[in-house]
């Protein structure tokens, strides 16, 4: 077998960041490490890559063994190369991230390493340089949230604007001016409003709106942002 001479091995791994949101709150998926080194302490769901596994395969397969979540929609966008990342061997990284609604998989979630979603300021300290990854994959979020409506998938079929803005402000963890986002959201065109309101909160009520779905498809790629100052936000 031919071999490339005087070169290192150097093992690659997968880590995912699962987000989700609950309705109200914005958390983060994580598990207790399962071998050593760090063993049961906090850590993204993570492992090596196999031998006949391309890196989107084992992503999924590494999600669903330590967290049993199946048919997520996984997104690479990173890859940690810091040779002492790892104390045992060199070791690269590749990350995926999701955002998913934590309703809608509950269900699937898996005990077998103790899964827990956090609130992203009650995180625990992680392993490694994970919260570092942690960090890279809030600001992807961000900017794909700002130049597309992907947040509205998270929503039910019909939701009010105060629920569309509590996501939105989860998600930056800051707080948008009620009017203003009133505005620029419905000026997008992408939703309808619906007779019927919302009168949990308050006597006078929250009109519901749904997404209008020809609207959403063919927008998809030109996102009106209305998100002010994104740039500073994703920074």
């Amino acid at each position: 077998m031919i071999r490339y001479s005087g070169q290192t091995r150097i093992l690659v791994a997968v880590d995912c960041i699962i987000f989700g949101f609950d309705g109200e709150h914005l958390k983060l998926l994580l598990i207790h490490r399962g071998f050593e080194p760090e063993k049961e302490q906090w850590s993204l769901m993570g492992g090596f890559i196999g031998t006949e596994e391309d890196l989107d395969q084992a992503a999924n397969r590494i999600l669903k063994e330590l967290t049993g979540l199946e048919g997520v929609y996984l997104e690479q966008f990173h890859a940690m190369g810091d040779p002492k990342r790892d104390p045992i061997e060199r070791t690269v990284c590749v990350a995926y991230f999701a955002l998913i609604d934590i309703h809608k998989y509950e269900k699937q979630i898996s005990d077998q390493y103790r899964a827990e979603w956090f609130l992203l300021k009650d995180m625990p300290s992680l392993i490694f340089d994970h919260q570092k990854i942690v960090e890279l994959a809030k600001k992807k979020l961000r900017y794909k949230a700002a130049l597309h409506p992907i947040l509205f998938e998270l929503l039910p079929p019909k939701f009010t604007l105060p629920q569309l803005q509590m996501l939105y402000e989860a998600i930056y963890e800051t707080e948008f001016d009620k009017r203003n986002f009133s505005r620029k959201i419905l000026s997008t065109g992408l939703l309808v409003k619906q007779p019927d309101k919302d009168k949990r909160s308050s006597k006078k009520g929250a009109f519901y709106y749904s997404l209008h779905e020809l609207e959403y498809n063919d927008k998809f790629d030109a996102f009106l942002n209305f998100i002010p100052n994104p740039h500073a936000l994703i920074a």
